[in-house]
């Protein structure tokens, strides 16, 4: 039998590959000329020598060996075979490991995030890794009920990311179906918490929604002292209503003058991956307000890539706080009137002053269309619509510059 000593001072010539000293009941140490020592235990199962490996030395002491063996040999009399248990073991340790929230969480994320924005994929990511992970990402997926989600998202909560909550509410809930539909779960919790968290004071984006303010707004743009091509960025802004990010990047090769057309190719879209790859551009009419302040601008910044380049360096566009700033300079508070506000007051006034059909205005806003039609909507029909809108559109703001023809509002 072998001692601690002799375990420590056993060693392997250099000229054999192994040397094996025996301790008691098949137990035995294995070592080889690099100093590696190993315990193994030696038995025979349905009439075959096998054996088992219990570790490393010294990482495993003598004791510890022989615990292991005496445990793999109450197996062995009960006609379970160790070596085979013990790979059922790993893989049902494995098994649980791949059902667990986090696990599953990232299996879906790395399933969509090849769909999603960058932005969004690693938003998705964080938003999990500090605020579900450290609470329910260890439990296997099937055993978390309402109340244990519930405890989670309330940690958020408490520390008043109420938006943040109800936003994890809805991911959490995105984890779970996909864990149903892969096996790892039976029933999604988080449509459970419908009503559990508080509510949000949702704040839309502030916007001049008034024709009687959208005539002042427009008097005030057109009185605006700052630079040229920063007004021109503000009344396109309230002419063409689309994204302040797409009124930035906007590009004169994507402009056509004679046909009075700005192509914004889909790739600039706010949509999925697929839909910038495989989507089409969005076609945005110009009215010939809108062509007149084009041209004006071109001789200022025509030799460059953007319309709007950035005041700094003209190699970029122009910053997202640009327009921001002019309209606090025009005496518009955060409160009163923001760069994404033009889009909503082209829609509101559109349709409760100039009685425009909703679907033409959303097929300008580039709003996705709800439906079974999806993406799949074709927004070319409403082509010669929109031409016949936008021009009436810059017509009305014109007529409200200057105080003339305000149509009453509907009832």
């Amino acid at each position: 039998m072998l001692t601690e000593i002799a375990c420590k001072s056993t060693t392997c010539p250099a000229d054999k590959p192994r040397v094996r000293f025996a301790d008691s009941g098949g137990l035995y140490l294995e070592v080889t000329p690099n100093g590696s020592k190993r315990w193994f235990w030696k038995y025979r199962f349905d009439g075959k020598e096998k054996r088992i490996a219990f570790g490393s030395y010294p990482d495993v002491k003598l004791k510890e060996a022989r615990t292991a063996r005496d445990d793999a040999r109450k197996l062995h009399q009960q006609g379970i075979d160790p070596a085979q248990k013990r790979q059922l073991d790993r893989l049902e340790n494995k098994r649980q490991a791949d059902v667990t929230f986090e696990a599953v969480a990232r299996e879906f994320h790395a399933t969509k995030a090849s769909g999603w924005s960058k932005q969004y994929g690693e938003r998705w990511i964080e938003r999990m890794e500090k605020d579900l992970f450290p609470w329910i990402g260890a439990l296997p997926l099937a055993t978390i009920t309402a109340p244990m989600l519930l405890h989670a998202l309330r940690r958020t909560e408490a520390r008043g990311a109420k938006e943040t909550a109800h936003t994890l509410r809805q991911t959490a809930g995105q984890v779970f179906r996909y864990g149903i539909a892969t096996g790892r779960c039976e029933r999604n919790p988080a449509p459970d918490l419908h009503g559990a968290l508080a509510p949000l004071n949702v704040k839309h984006m502030a916007a001049v929604l008034d024709a009687d303010s959208a005539g002042k707004l427009m008097r005030a743009i057109f009185d605006y002292e700052g630079q040229p091509s920063t007004r021109a960025a503000l009344e396109l802004s309230a002419l063409l209503f689309q994204r302040p990010g797409n009124i930035r990047h906007m590009e004169w090769v994507e402009i056509d003058l004679d046909a009075a057309l700005w192509t914004i190719p889909a790739d600039k879209m706010k949509r999925t991956i697929y839909g910038k790859t495989n989507g089409r551009p969005h076609f945005v009419p110009l009215a010939p307000r809108a062509i007149q302040i084009l041209k004006d601008l071109k001789p200022l910044t025509g030799h460059g890539k953007y319309v709007f380049p950035s005041l700094l360096t003209g190699e970029r566009a122009m910053s997202e706080n640009t327009i921001r700033t002019a309209l606090r300079r025009m005496g518009y508070t955060n409160d009163e009137m923001t760069p994404h506000g033009f889009r909503a007051m082209a829609r509101t006034i559109m349709v409760e002053r100039l009685n425009m059909h909703p679907d033409v205005i959303e097929a300008q806003l580039a709003h996705g269309k709800s439906g079974p039609l999806g993406a799949a909507y074709d927004r070319a029909q409403f082509m010669e619509q929109r031409r016949q809108m936008m021009n009436e559109w810059a017509d009305y703001l014109d007529k409200l510059r200057t105080g003339a023809d305000v149509i009453p509002l509907r009832a």
